[in-house]
């Protein structure tokens, strides 16, 4: 119970800090502490799903060398993949296994496996990111869209809204013409806002970038923008994300997008 207080306080105390800087310069040793404490106890899914959110955390928003994201995202996906196994025998083996038997394993998670499933599917979000020069890890988009559906459809608010955020995302990503659903992207992204109180400043910054953007709504894209930009970050969880949100927010006003 004490290792288990430890890791809850180390991922605490890099979600709610205000300065990315602390957190870049910081983090690395907090993450080795985390591989030790898994390395004593590799059968221990909070150890194994603490690693995996803040590895993902980490090399999503504050690491630029594309070779380092690329194994700071395989380490995070590799310790979420090892705690679902664990928990759920059928998802053992997720990557490899056909898109439809995997789909099935999925639907047989239930409410008990939400925290690992969605560690999982967002550590495999960042991974696929970080390798998307990579035809092979893009392919894997479909299995990570299967998963926070499965986690939305079991609890549509969980984690504040996060899973609808991520399918937001994925599904903006083409507009209509070319077969995208941004309309339904947008949905995602008003229901992360109301999930999370409108206090997670990302979703407001990806449905500007994500949505506003990619249907040409210059007067939505100021307003969200504004808003994330004029509220204050503090908020337990997501003071980091929210502080990086509003950078982002910054630099995209200042462009020349419209």
């Amino acid at each position: 119970m004490a290792t288990h207080r430890l890791a809850k306080s180390l991922g605490n105390a890099m979600l709610n800090q205000e300065d990315p800087e602390t957190v870049r310069s910081g983090a690395p040793a907090y993450l080795l502490l985390l591989d030790g404490l898994i390395a004593d106890s590799p059968d221990d899914n909070n150890l194994l799903l603490a690693g995996a959110r803040l590895y993902s955390a980490y090399a999503g928003g504050l690491v630029e060398d594309s070779a380092r994201r690329k194994q700071l995202t395989t380490r995070s996906k590799e310790y979420a993949a090892r705690a679902l196994c664990r928990q759920h025998a059928s998802m053992c083996a997720a990557e490899r296994m056909p898109f439809d038997q995997f789909s099935a394993a999925v639907d047989q998670t239930d409410r008990a496996d939400l925290e690992a499933i969605h560690t999982l599917a967002v550590s495999w979000a960042g991974w696929i990111q970080a390798h998307s020069d990579d035809w092979n890890a893009l392919a894997d988009l479909g299995r990570v869209e299967k998963m926070l559906q499965h986690v939305i459809d079991l609890q549509p608010d969980y984690a504040r809204g996060r899973a609808q955020l991520y399918l937001g995302i994925m599904r903006t990503q083409l507009p209509a013409a070319m077969g995208g659903d941004p309309e339904r992207g947008r949905r995602h992204f008003e229901q992360a806002i109301e999930f999370s109180d409108s206090r997670d400043l990302m979703a407001k910054v990806e449905y500007a970038r994500s949505y506003a953007r990619l249907v040409f709504n210059k007067t939505l894209h100021d307003r969200l923008l504004n808003e994330v930009l004029a509220a204050n970050p503090r908020e337990p969880g997501l003071t980091l994300s929210n502080t990086l949100a509003q950078g982002r927010a910054n630099s995209m006003m200042k462009d020349d997008y419209f």
